[in-house]
């Protein structure tokens, strides 16, 4: 009586197919459970060992993303075992595409952001770069959506080939029309990965100089030392021959003095040692090197040369003015007379 039970046909299966299937689908979700468990305990081990956010973001990927497709295999699995209605049959096969399509871009989506997050997190980013991130976030997210639906378009069965050559030549069009702001775009986010200066940076760009005050996406402002606002778009930043003093972390100073002609051979020889020794005495300095260079003129002419190991501007003045006003006591004492413009004239007698 019981086999007769199990031989009954209802919407095209019997019923010992519909308790195969029970079998199944139960066997696969316990299974499935079981791997679940293993795998997390696992990672969960491995986490507790390291101090790394990778795992964590691991794990929050597996339990969101992966186990729901697990979940799904095992129904899909099972009703295939059925026979079906063939718009059943369809159903089960597009509901299998979209889950494997939304979950997948999902998971891709967040792992990007992560890595995104992270890379710039370890980098120390102010609030302005916060903002960036959200807007290259929603970026990346409009862009792996919008594949993934023509991904799940195209196999559905939808002809999108129409779509994408549309889609194509209006893009195109936008592209021709709007380069400028595009390029502006573009160089905004070149700026924002290679970062060849950041806000409170002192530049120098062509003949204009000034401290960056704002990075825009379209276009980059900067604060000159008489005040006004400077404007430049991201563009001519990055493709202009750019000096950026904040990253200069050592000073080089050439400078020249000249004394008189009058200045004996004997005094001379002095100068170079005297410029050594002022420079040596100063903190936050390395000397390099002074020397009797040319004869000039007016004057016999010296230069000096060494390293401020500061880049603020005016730490290298300070230590300039002391320079200048210990050289002058110095030479002063051995009777040298700085030089400035003369000109002697001798006049001969014709008799």
């Amino acid at each position: 009586m019981n086999l007769e039970i199990l031989k009954q046909v209802y919407l095209g299966n019997t019923v010992h197919d519909y308790l195969y299937f029970a079998m199944m689908i139960a066997g696969g979700v316990v299974l499935v459970f079981v791997i679940k468990a293993i795998l997390l305990a696992r990672i969960r081990f491995v986490i507790s060992r390291t101090e790394t956010e990778v795992d964590d973001q691991v794990l929050h990927a597996i339990e969101k993303n992966i186990m729901p497709l697990l979940y799904y295999s095992v129904l899909y699995v099972g009703m295939i075992q059925l026979t079906l209605d063939p718009i059943i049959s369809k159903i089960i096969d597009v509901t299998g595409i979209v889950f494997a399509v939304f979950f997948g871009a999902k998971l891709l989506v967040s792992l990007i952001l992560f890595f995104i997050r992270r890379y710039w997190r370890n980098k120390g980013v102010e609030e302005e770069k916060t903002n960036t991130i959200v807007l290259l976030g929603t970026i990346i997210k409009i862009l792996i959506w919008s594949i993934a639906v023509i991904i799940l378009l195209d196999n559905l069965g939808v002809k999108i080939s129409g779509l994408i050559a549309g889609l194509g030549v209006g893009g195109i069009a936008i592209a021709f029309a709007s380069q400028t702001i595009l390029g502006d775009v573009f160089n905004y986010f070149t700026i924002f990965f290679d970062r060849p200066f950041e806000i409170g940076d002192f530049v120098i760009v062509d003949e204009y100089l000034g401290v960056i005050e704002h990075i825009g996406i379209k276009s980059t402002r900067i604060r000159s030392l008489s005040g006004e606002q400077l404007v430049f778009s991201n563009s001519d930043l990055t493709s202009s021959r750019l000096r950026n003093y904040k990253r200069m972390y050592v000073r080089r100073i050439a400078f020249e003095f000249g004394v008189v002609y009058q200045t004996t051979a004997e005094q001379l020889e002095k100068i170079p040692g005297i410029a050594k020794e002022i420079i040596e005495n100063i903190e936050q300095t390395r000397f390099d090197r002074a020397h009797f260079a040319s004869f000039g003129d007016f004057s016999l002419v010296f230069e000096v040369v060494y390293f401020v190991l500061n880049s603020d501007y005016a730490v290298y003045m300070d230590i300039q003015q002391e320079v200048n006003l210990t050289l002058k006591r110095r030479l002063e004492e051995i009777n040298v007379e700085f030089a400035f413009p003369t000109q002697s004239l001798y006049v001969q007698k014709v008799e």
